[in-house]
């Protein structure tokens, strides 16, 4: 059976994210496992682990949440047909990417795509708090590298928000344009679950971190009913 052109249009996207990835992924996750492997190297109990293999697993897991944060946002724009493709885009001097498609699609489907990215991050590392509580003290440097990923990224995207920068094509615009709020209010969304998520990792006891970070994450689904 041939494929069909949407099917190969799809499979040309997940081949463009991979070579990306080493593009934008792994420096930063590269820099984020230079601090947090020898911290686990100096830990006694790690005294027959591989700094080096750490480091790699360290940065597959940003790599993966880096996939996973894409996969959320290619679903729904397949789910919705939205046509989606893969575009250049540049922060400043800095070439990026992103899975965008044309417009079209309702305000609350906009909203579900441009949140979809966020929604698995938040998932992905409440699966991990949830699961591992005390992770920051076992040795799990993949789980960290993801969980890593996920803060820093929704605290980059909140920071982007509140300044209103960055290429048209961020998630936090087409957020805010879609339910028709200013763009700093999605960004303190967005941050607010990534910094009550790091709380977390280092005061994994905090019962008020843990449910007000849920409730956030909660909140912010719960918009897509605006």
């Amino acid at each position: 059976m041939r494929p069909s052109f949407r099917g190969l249009k799809l499979c040309n996207m997940g081949a463009m994210l991979c070579r990306r990835i080493a593009r934008a992924a792994i420096p930063m996750m590269c820099l984020l496992a230079l601090a947090v492997v020898p911290a686990e190297a100096d830990d006694p109990s790690q005294k027959d682990e591989h700094p080096v293999a750490d480091a790699a697993e360290f940065i597959a897991g940003g790599a993966a949440g880096f996939v996973l944060h894409e996969a959320g946002h290619l679903l729904f724009d397949v789910v919705f047909d939205a046509q989606p493709y893969v575009k250049t885009v540049h922060f400043g001097p800095l070439p990026f990417f992103a899975v965008t498609h044309p417009g079209g699609l309702s305000p609350r489907r906009e909203f579900v795509v441009s949140s979809a990215g966020f929604w698995t991050q938040e998932a992905t590392s409440e699966w991990i708090l949830t699961r591992r509580p005390d992770v920051r003290h076992e040795h799990a440097p993949f789980a960290k590298g993801m969980l890593a990923f996920n803060v820093l990224t929704s605290v980059g995207y909140g920071i982007v928000a509140f300044a209103r920068a960055g290429p048209v094509e961020r998630d936090t615009r087409g957020m805010a344009s879609s339910i028709r709020v200013d763009e700093p209010l999605i960004g303190a969304l967005i941050m607010a679950p990534a910094v009550l998520d790091a709380y977390r990792y280092f005061k994994p006891g905090s019962r008020w971190a843990v449910w007000t970070s849920r409730g956030v994450k909660i909140g912010s689904v719960l918009l897509v009913l605006r």
